[in-house]
């Protein structure tokens, strides 16, 4: 999914800087990677086995992975909690959601950011930002999943929400882009968008699904939910598009069913198909309209990703207070109740929104001083002159399309037209024969 996103993000930029967003997403693959065995996997899902672990953080007992058995008769856990699933296998698998969290702040901050200060920052994030908002959210023993009774399956709150908030943090410390609102700055490869959409849209189902750990009942659910959201946020995008705009637009239908798949993160395992339609109808009109209050506040978010997956997290984790169908809350053991329009009463929804409050108060506060240090001391945005250049050449010497080469075979190609054209436009000469 991150691949995916680099390219989503790195059509939506101007082809000056498409290299320098696909690699502030690959960086993140290789920063947080090393951070989460180091000790970003312990701080998160330390102590996931012990009952009477700390609600905040798991601690630095698994350090290193340190205590983690592969087989039988070593006298450390060898599997994770009740699943029957290899610690292992779960720590590889959450460490693609922490992965890709901080690599979606990226689109808030495009063609102006240095790729040192940005590599700095996504490690100070995750260290002291998602690895414990995982452990309150994903964690049996978190305080927002056990105490609070949150239900949050795949990462509304500690991925959507998250990632959303300290995008708009980065944004406002970073600052608005050289010509905001009077260069056009248009995506300059919509194509690549749309391999990026699918490449999100399929990696979805195992980010959605795979939260299950099985593949029971509850995962097949989480797969139709996912699907059905995207697909009606796609379709109340592209309503939402025409009547602000008159058109329906490739990127707007590529954005709409991300926003989908962003809302129904939280509640795939909550609702029923019904309720995923309406989850996703929901979320792709409200986004389409969020991203327009950009310009209102004169915000530079460059790839609208306060509007898509804030709002959209948010959206989706409210949603569960509504729709979320006894049956499927059976599932959960934390405490959870029904949703309002299934006979639970107003609590869920209280507790949802105190649960999405709290990340997104923590994490932009944090997030916003992070970012103020970052740019203080290292720099996190780069000179006026690089920008005007382009990000690719100022900060990786590397340019996306080689302009240079194009440019002599196009003029090569008019120099021939305009020689024929001028061939023809000519007036006719008689041959000195024929003049005597």
């Amino acid at each position: 999914m991150t691949p995916g996103l680099a390219f989503f993000y790195g059509g939506m930029v101007r082809s000056k800087s498409v290299l320098n967003m696909l690699m502030m997403n690959f960086i993140c693959i290789a920063v947080v990677t090393v951070a989460w065995i180091l000790y970003g996997w312990s701080v998160a899902f330390g102590n996931a086995n012990d009952a009477k672990g700390s609600g905040f953080w798991g601690g630095l007992t698994q350090w290193g992975m340190h205590g983690i058995a592969t087989g039988a008769g070593s006298g450390h856990p060898a599997l994770y909690g009740s699943s029957g699933v290899p610690i292992f296998a779960v720590a590889c698998f959450q460490l693609m959601f922490a992965i890709i969290t901080p690599a979606l702040i990226s689109g808030a901050i495009a063609d102006r950011t240095k790729f040192v200060g940005w590599t700095v920052y996504v490690l100070g994030w995750v260290t002291f930002i998602y690895f414990p908002v995982a452990h309150w959210v994903f964690s049996p023993n978190g305080f927002i999943n056990a105490k609070l009774h949150v239900m949050d399956f795949a990462g509304g709150t500690a991925v959507e929400i998250n990632s959303g908030a300290g995008a708009l943090a980065c944004a406002l410390v970073v600052g608005k882009r050289i010509g905001y609102k009077k260069d056009p700055m248009r995506p300059h490869n919509v194509p690549l968008v749309m391999i990026g959409a699918a490449l999100l849209w399929f990696g979805w189902f195992g980010f959605n699904a795979g939260s299950s750990l099985t593949c029971a009942g509850q995962a097949s659910l989480v797969l139709m939910n996912t699907q059905v959201a995207a697909c009606t946020a796609l379709l109340g995008w592209l309503a939402a598009e025409k009547i602000q705009h008159g058109t329906f637009t490739t990127i707007g239908a590529a954005s709409g069913a991300v926003a989908g798949m962003v809302a129904i993160t939280p509640a795939c395992a909550s609702v029923s198909p019904i309720g995923a339609i309406f989850v996703g109808l929901i979320a792709g009109i409200v986004c389409c309209y969020a991203v327009n209050l950009k310009h209102r506040f004169d915000l530079d978010d460059s790839l609208d990703v306060v509007g898509v997956h804030l709002v959209g997290g948010i959206v989706g984790t409210l949603l569960i207070g509504l729709f979320a169908a006894p049956d499927e809350v059976a599932a959960f053991s934390n405490g959870a109740r029904a949703g309002l329009f299934y006979g639970g009463g107003p609590r869920q929804l209280l507790d949802q929104a105190a649960g999405a409050g709290i990340v997104l108060v923590y994490t932009f506060t944090v997030s916003f001083v992070l970012a103020k240090l970052v740019h203080a001391t290292i720099g996190l945005r780069v000179g006026a002159e690089a920008e005007m250049v382009g990000v690719d050449q100022a900060q990786h010497a590397e340019t996306a399309y080689d302009w240079g080469g194009l440019s002599g075979t196009l003029h090569r190609a008019a120099v021939g037209v305009a020689t024929a054209t001028a061939r023809a436009q000519a007036p006719a000469t008689t041959p000195a024969r024929e003049r005597h």
